[in-house]
């Protein structure tokens, strides 16, 4: 499938417009990197500790800091998630705690943000067990304790499909928080008694944890190290392979695009406040090779030329090969980019910083390959001495072309 036919685009000629908008990009982003004094790490790098809570209205995100503040947490952070894409996830806060000092206050650092929650938002004075935190066989054990369907001691297994509906119907239909315990009326073998039994024994808080980790400042320091040394050998990798497979400037180019690309990508996660964290590695990682193989695509065609094309300078030869691949870039690219602006909207908080890296890697990978790998090869063609050098013939000649034989 082509989408173009006879394209005449003089790339190379305007290889100073793509090389000033780089540059304009690249300073934008480090700029806001430097105001930020760097990069904005998640708790897998940075260290600390996370807790996610889910609240049954709106959150009371300035209850919430000052019943921080007040506990002397002054360094703790608050982030409100808003994904209407997942039930009750629109009233969810993600609460975090700086690096701790050492691995020991971990634990103590994650129990005192829930005791603030549960200073701030109250308890059951009763003493009640909260209901929203409850397990499936906790209320099992209660309900054939009280026995409000009067089936008798024996009846353990019909309270446990009870007790399991109960559960699934709490976490799936409303959001793993329920504001009522009339709420859970549509349940099967919930009755009246069920629900009296329920508002007997357990409270209903406004809010549920939904999840707490905790990552101390040694393995959060490992991270960072090993991701930045993953990134580092996929690019000497991609180098060593492309250098081989063509010649050593071409692998040059290439990582050096690569590595524009994630420069980039990273001043855009500055400019919008995303945190970088593992998945964002993974996203990063996989541009680094998207980028390379469309970059590899264009260098092929190149090598293609170099032998059908002899009396044609070298920026002609690399315009050629642009134009000719355009039709396939702009359809793997722009299904691509599809899919990964789908994931970006639809995909829910947690994989959205991991979607907005492929969402601007794919479009900074696909520009860098015309727009910076093929002009940094024909500069050196024109100024670096790399008249003599041509791309290696492959297989199908079975050896160098020489660069007489070009002229």
């Amino acid at each position: 499938m082509e989408f173009f036919h006879d394209v005449n685009i003089d790339w190379m000629g305007k290889a100073k417009y793509f090389i000033a908008l780089s540059l304009i990009l690249l300073a934008i982003g480090w700029i806001s990197i430097w105001r930020h004094g760097g990069m904005t790490y998640g708790i897998d790098f940075r260290g600390g500790t996370l807790v996610n809570v889910r609240f049954s209205g709106p959150p009371p995100v300035q209850q919430i800091r000052k019943g921080l503040s007040d506990a002397g947490l002054k360094n703790s952070s608050i982030q409100t998630i808003s994904d209407s894409n997942s039930v009750g996830s629109r009233n969810d806060v993600m609460i975090g705690l700086a690096q701790s000092r050492n691995e020991d206050t971990l634990d103590s650092d994650k129990q005192e943000i829930l005791d603030v929650l549960h200073k701030t938002f109250g308890t059951d004075a009763s003493g009640r067990p909260d209901f929203n935190e409850a397990s499936a066989s906790a209320l099992a054990a209660d309900l054939l304790q009280k026995d409000p369907l009067s089936l008798g001691v024996n009846a353990g297994d019909r309270y446990t499909q009870v007790s399991n509906a109960i559960t699934a119907a709490r976490d799936s239909q409303h959001g793993g928080i329920v504001a009522n315990f009339d709420e859970l009326s549509s349940v099967p073998g919930v009755t009246p008694a069920v629900i009296h039994t329920l508002q007997h024994d357990y409270a209903l808080s406004n809010f549920v944890v939904r999840d707490a980790e905790a990552v101390g400042p040694t393995v959060g320091a490992q991270l960072r190290s090993q991701a930045f040394w993953a990134t580092i050998y996929a690019l000497a990798g991609m180098l060593v392979y492309v250098a081989f497979r063509f010649e050593w400037v071409y692998g040059a180019a290439a990582v050096i695009a690569v590595f524009h690309d994630v420069l980039i990508t990273l001043g855009f996660f500055s400019l919008f406040h995303y945190e970088i964290s593992l998945t964002v590695i993974a996203a990063l990682l996989t541009l680094v090779g998207y980028s390379m193989n469309d970059t590899i695509v264009i260098f092929d065609r190149v090598r293609e030329n170099l032998r059908l094309m002899r009396r044609e300078s070298f920026a002609e030869i690399v315009n050629k090969s642009i134009n000719q691949t355009l039709s396939r870039t702009i359809l793997t690219s722009g299904l691509t980019f599809l899919t990964v602006l789908v994931l970006y909207l639809l995909g829910g908080q947690v994989l959205r910083s991991f979607s907005f890296a492929m969402v601007v890697g794919v479009v900074i990978g696909t520009y860098s390959s015309f727009g910076i790998a093929a002009p940094i090869v024909v500069a050196w063609n024109k100024f670096g001495g790399g008249k003599g050098v041509a791309v290696r013939a492959g297989s199908a000649a079975g050896k160098r072309v020489p660069a007489a034989a070009r002229r």
